[in-house]
C-alpha cells in the first residue's frame, strides 16, 4: 500500500526518537547521587530529644512575617504579646495575641512539641487554636497544626514557622518569633 506523502509502500515510518543527551543524564545521575549523600548525612545528624521535666516561662512580642503573595498587601509586622510555659524539654503550652496579616487581632492558645534536633535547631510542630482571620470561619476560632523550628541561646530564642496557603482563607507565610526567657 502506498503511504501518501512518502512515496513508500508498506507501513509508515515511525518517527525516530531523539538521541538521549548523555550529558543531561549524567548531570541527573550526579544530582541524585549528591542528594542521596546529603540526605544520608542529614539523617545521621537528626537526634531525638529526651523528655525531661523543666519549668521555664518565655515571653514574646509577636511575629515578623514574610508573605509569599506580596501583591496582596499583607501586614508583615505582627506585633503582640504572648507567653510560653515549657514544662518539659520537648513540650510547652503557648498563649497570646497579635495584630495579624489582615490587620485584625488574633488570639491563640496552643502546644509546641519539638522532639527532634539537628545540632542546636529543634524541630517539631505547633498545634492549637486561633481566631481573627475574616476568611476563616468568619474570624472565629479554628484549629491549626504547623511545622516549627526553634533555636535558643541562654535566655533568648527564636521560632521559625511555616504556614501554608489554605484555599482563599489563609495565605502562605514564613513567620519569625523572637522570645526571651524570664524564669
Amino acid at each position: 500500500m502506498l503511504i501518501p506523502g512518502t512515496g513508500n509502500f508498506g507501513r509508515a515510518a515511525t518517527p525516530s526518537k531523539p538521541a538521549t543527551n548523555s550529558r543531561f543524564v549524567n548531570r541527573w545521575v550526579a544530582c541524585i547521587f549528591l542528594a542521596s549523600i546529603s540526605i544520608t548525612s542529614i539523617a545521621e545528624t537528626f537526634a531525638t530529644v529526651e523528655s525531661k521535666p523543666v519549668s521555664e516561662l518565655w515571653l514574646n512580642a509577636g511575629f515578623y512575617s514574610h508573605h509569599f503573595q506580596k501583591e496582596k498587601g499583607f501586614n508583615n509586622d505582627n506585633y503582640g504579646f504572648g507567653g510560653e510555659y515549657r514544662y518539659s524539654t520537648v513540650s510547652s503550652i503557648t498563649f497570646g495575641e497579635y495584630y495579624n496579616s489582615v490587620k485584625q487581632t488574633t488570639h491563640y492558645a496552643g502546644w509546641y512539641w519539638r522532639p527532634l534536633k539537628i545540632g542546636p535547631v529543634r524541630l517539631g510542630v505547633a498545634a492549637g487554636a486561633m481566631d481573627g482571620y475574616p476568611n476563616m470561619r468568619s474570624s472565629g476560632w479554628f484549629l491549626a497544626v504547623i511545622p516549627a523550628a526553634s533555636i535558643e541561646y541562654k535566655h533568648v530564642g527564636a521560632y521559625l514557622m511555616y504556614i501554608p496557603s489554605y484555599q482563599d482563607k489563609l495565605y502562605g507565610v514564613i513567620s519569625l518569633q523572637m522570645r526571651i526567657m524570664v524564669f
